[in-house]
């Protein structure tokens, strides 16, 4: 196979804004010459702020980027081989679609009749010929785009990025885009850089896929990599439909989760805490007595292609997708071929925080006395008369020379929307279902990110406080 170079390479870049807002962080990426790179991720995730830094419209706040293994990272836009298309396309409506095309090469002050020859070409590229003297005005939003894309292709770069370019457009002509785009790609043999929301869209044209979550990569491969090998339980969830469970090994090739022992083809050393993905698909509904698990049938929903049915199991749920459809309350059992079971190590989402000693040695966590004191966590040590600390040795400790960190675990943490009963405040910016509970990230008021675990099901987005037992929590000290 032949091996491509690089054409552009991110490295250690992060991009933090003048509030602190880290919108990228340590992100690191090779993309080779010729290929259909897409970042794909949630709102807020920093997509759109990394292709931007590669554009030369925002500026790294560290990190270096490399294009043909040389530095651009403070080189401006116009300087740099690369085109952009925006979702909203920047078509200028007093010019025609012959004028807008051709205005950054009369910018370039290139001979009219080469402009000619120029926009001729890619208005065949983009199926628009004869269109050069209609109006912007005229066209529907799928012209738009192809023009938007004539006038960046047009000016032949090196590197063409695109901005969730088809998000305006309805879902049957963004399906035609999608694969039009992709010829496009394959005709041009340029690199193109895509944003997009939509994992779809992703899977659909994309040589590689970067998941990105709150600023960092969660995994980079081809489509098929990351659909069918996901790193993480945010992959899992992000790029299809999942089910995921908590579970652990019980032997060699075989784990535990949802309320039964499978065969699975991951080797892990048993006693390992994992995380296991089914993806729906994959499920096979058969007689109670047949299945590795039972369960009842909770819902049926037609989706045109298949049946969607969700079957409870204890405390698990467990989303099927069949052709063959089911009646609610029917008993089933569930199997699954050990080759469809994707198990990875369990996370450790413990979360572990900085805590301040105020002048009475007790520990303060955002402007709250916390119910314990340095004497309690550092062994041998009290208050002397005078009030100064000193160890088991009877040396003085200075405070200001130590640092406690607090660890309380996901399971130990409650959220209510009484958001003055919580230690901290914040709002739930992702959550994934885990069979039997939801684990929700809460991006709090000191920009800490909290993982909590709750059988309830919240709205992203939502306001809450954090109820953390000091109880619960352990502490370490460093002198």
């Amino acid at each position: 196979m032949e091996q491509r170079e690089n054409i552009i390479e991110l490295k250690h870049i992060t991009k933090t804004f003048e509030d602190g807002f880290h919108a990228v962080e340590d992100f690191n990426l090779e993309v080779k010459r010729g290929e259909f790179v897409t970042f794909l991720g949630p709102s807020g995730c920093g997509k759109t702020t990394t292709l931007r830094m590669i554009a030369g419209f925002d500026i790294p706040s560290e990190g270096e980027i490399l294009l043909n293994g040389k530095p651009i990272t403070n080189l401006p836009p116009n300087k740099r081989p690369i085109n952009t298309v925006f979702q909203r396309y920047a078509l200028f409506p007093h010019m025609n679609i012959f004028e807008n095309i051709a205005f950054g090469l009369k910018q370039k002050k290139i001979s009219k009749d080469i402009i000619e020859k120029k926009v001729k070409k890619v208005l065949e590229l983009v199926d628009l010929e004869g269109f050069e003297k209609r109006k912007v005005s005229t066209l529907s939003g799928g012209q738009q785009q192809r023009v938007a894309i004539a006038r960046a292709v047009v000016n032949e770069p090196e590197i063409l990025l695109l901005d969730e370019p088809l998000g305006a457009l309805d879902l049957k002509m963004r399906k035609e885009m999608q694969l039009e785009l992709k010829a496009m790609h394959k005709e041009l043999g340029i690199t193109f850089i895509y944003v997009t929301h939509d994992q779809e869209e992703a899977l659909t044209m994309s040589d590689k896929i970067v998941v990105m979550s709150e600023g960092k990569t969660q995994q980079i491969g081809t489509p098929e990599d990351i659909y069918n090998e996901p790193k993480n339980a945010f992959v899992a969830d992000f790029i299809g439909d999942s089910n995921i469970f908590n579970g652990i090994m019980t032997g060699q090739l075989k784990a535990r989760f949802c309320g039964g022992e499978f065969d699975c083809v991951d080797d892990v050393e048993e006693g390992t805490h994992i995380t296991a993905v089914v993806r729906p698909e994959d499920v096979i509904l058969t007689a109670p007595q047949e299945g590795t698990i039972k369960g009842v049938v909770t819902s049926v929903i037609f989706k045109g292609m298949h049946y969607e049915i969700t079957v409870t199991s204890g405390k698990n749920e467990m989303v099927i997708q069949s052709v063959k459809s089911a009646k609610p309350g029917d008993p089933v059992g569930i199997r699954v071929e050990p080759d469809n079971i994707h198990i990875m190590i369990a996370e450790d989402h413990t979360n572990i925080f900085a805590v301040e000693i105020n002048k009475n040695h007790r520990l303060e966590y955002n402007d709250t006395v916390l119910d314990t004191s340095l004497t309690k966590i550092i062994k041998g040590s009290k208050r002397t008369e005078s009030g100064t600390l000193v160890d088991a040795a009877g040396e003085e400790i200075d405070p200001a020379k130590v640092k406690v960190m607090a660890a309380i675990g996901p399971n130990d943490i409650k959220m209510t929307d009484h958001q003055d009963e919580g230690l901290i405040q914040g709002y739930i910016s992702n959550l994934i279902y885990k069979g039997d509970h939801y684990s929700y990230v809460i991006h709090t008021e000191l920009g800490q990110d909290f993982v909590v675990n709750d059988e309830y099901l919240w709205n992203m987005d939502d306001q809450v406080g954090l109820i953390m037992p000091v109880e619960k929590m352990t502490f370490s000290v460093k002198r």
